[in-house]
């Protein structure tokens, strides 16, 4: 099958995903600047959350670029990695709205391992529909960093109930590890 339409369908996900996020930010009514301190929580916890968003659908969109062919495998793979994507609005709303309090942080963390988890499973099937010789794999190999973020979200959750602030810092950490692009992939393409 052509990648096409899935490619088309997760773009869509992803831009709702992001529009729900911000319709969670109520406008004060108010017209001062104070007004707007009780925001800082929820707008702290929308930019994290935009920015992990923006992360995988960078990330996405190089792997797609890589990708000849999907399968039905390939887009429940796909459909898995959405699903946990599609949480986040809603941990993001409730860490937000609680003032990073310890539940919502690893709930939160819960849904950050889970879209980690997904990604690497939707990795996972490419290479294995592509082949062992295919770009994918050559660059995609063992995605040693990948391990590191599932590895320092599984730390982050339980350290969430010692203190909020450490786990969030862990996620940020994690954020922070991908936020320059990969350009592995373009690279290999180029060739």
């Amino acid at each position: 099958m052509h990648k096409g339409r899935m490619e088309a369908f997760s773009d869509g996900v992803i831009a709702i995903i992001i529009t729900i996020m911000i319709l969670e930010l109520k406008i004060p009514e108010e017209g001062e600047l104070a007004a707007l301190i009780p925001l800082i929580p929820k707008f702290l916890s929308y930019i994290f959350s935009f920015v992990f968003i923006g992360i995988y659908w960078n990330n996405h969109h190089h792997l797609l670029q890589a990708a000849k062919q999907v399968n039905g495998a390939v887009l429940w793979a796909n459909l898995n990695f959405l699903f946990w994507l599609s949480m986040v609005p809603f941990v993001t709303g409730w860490m937000g709205e609680n003032n990073f309090s310890t539940i919502p942080v690893a709930a939160y963390g819960v849904v950050l391992l889970l879209s980690g988890l997904a990604f690497y499973i939707l990795v996972r099937t490419l290479v294995t529909t592509h082949g062992a010789d295919s770009v994918l794999a050559d660059v995609l190999g063992k995605d040693k960093k990948g391990m590191y973020a599932l590895l320092i979200y599984i730390v982050a959750i339980p350290l969430s109930f010692v203190s909020a602030w450490v786990a969030v810092a862990l996620y940020v950490a994690v954020s922070i590890m991908y936020l320059v692009p990969e350009k592995r992939i373009e690279n290999k393409l180029a060739e």
